[in-house]
């Protein structure tokens, strides 16, 4: 019998009220002691450091993910494209091309793996077609397809023994587990997690224990589940499209968190809708990777 899922003690602090659209993508640099993350609807990247100091740049397009990059910079995934950013210039640079004979599709969550591998996935805008599909940018900038029939592609991330990569089909509420090979290679898909009607699975997280904490838009909070799928945890937010998690700090035990805002009308009844928050949780996170990309 699974246990009955507690809560952490400690409620989500806003650090961040931006009322962004679609905030999400969050991720740690440590080497800036920052939080990045995107607005995607607003077409934004946005960073929050350490002490509170926030900077914001305007992308040509809509941003699913932004990752920091082994050497410096880092890789933002644009529609059509994957990118260089330079936050000290705001400039792009296209490195890869991604279905951009697609141009009612765009780049969704992202994540790099401990080889330096960037796992994203595609969508289309209405976010109801089939359509969208799994990738992987290798160390030489080629692209792997690992699968196809996506509506809405969500989450990529991976065991602490880089086994096993999780990935969300969030218009179906399905969280899918996959066999991870050290070449990269995807095998044995299988659903891990089915999500209830009306709530749709996100982004997510998983710590040095192996369990995943994930974002579940549209139903006010994040949950957090064992490697055998087991429901553990809850963490409750004062809005309801709770977007993706991210571990951070020094000690990598701060969850920071992206929400999304999409229309003025929620922003009005919930008014910290679209905020970056932080938490302090019990577990330590992994630690984040950069992009190892040529």
């Amino acid at each position: 019998m699974s246990p009955e899922p507690s809560e952490v003690d400690e409620a989500p602090r806003c650090i961040w009220d931006l009322a962004a659209e679609l905030g999400e993508g969050p991720g740690w640099v440590a080497r800036e002691k920052a939080v990045y993350f995107v607005d995607i609807k607003g077409r934004a990247i946005h960073r929050w450091q350490v002490g509170g100091k926030t900077h914001s740049w305007t992308t040509p397009a809509e941003p699913g993910f932004i990752l920091p990059r082994r050497g410096g910079g880092l890789i933002c995934g644009l529609r059509g494209g994957l990118y260089h950013f330079d936050p000290t210039t705001g400039h792009f640079s296209l490195w890869v091309p991604v279905e951009a004979d697609k141009p009612h599709h765009r780049i969704n969550d992202g994540f790099v793996d401990t080889s330096g591998r960037v796992w994203f996935g595609t969508m289309n805008d209405d976010a109801r077609t089939v359509g969208g599909a799994l990738y992987s940018l290798e160390k030489d900038r080629t692209l792997r397809v690992h699968g196809t029939g996506y509506i809405v592609t969500n989450g990529p991330a991976t065991s602490p023994d880089a086994r096993t990569l999780y990935h969300t089909d969030s218009v179906v509420r399905t969280l899918y587990a996959f066999d991870l090979s050290e070449e990269g290679v995807l095998s044995n898909r299988r659903p891990f997690i089915q999500f209830p009607e009306g709530e749709y699975p996100d982004g997510m997280a998983v710590d040095e224990a192996g369990d995943i904490w994930i974002a579940v838009f549209n139903g006010w909070r994040i949950e957090r589940y064992s490697p055998q799928a087991e429901k553990l945890s809850e963490i409750h937010f004062p809005c309801a499209n709770v977007t993706k998690p991210a571990f951070g700090g020094d000690d990598l035990r701060t969850l920071y968190v992206t929400t999304a805002g999409l229309t003025p009308a929620c922003r009005a009844e919930q008014p910290l809708a679209g905020s970056l928050f932080a938490i302090d949780v019990p577990t330590c996170g992994l630690k984040p990777t950069e992009a190892d990309c040529d």
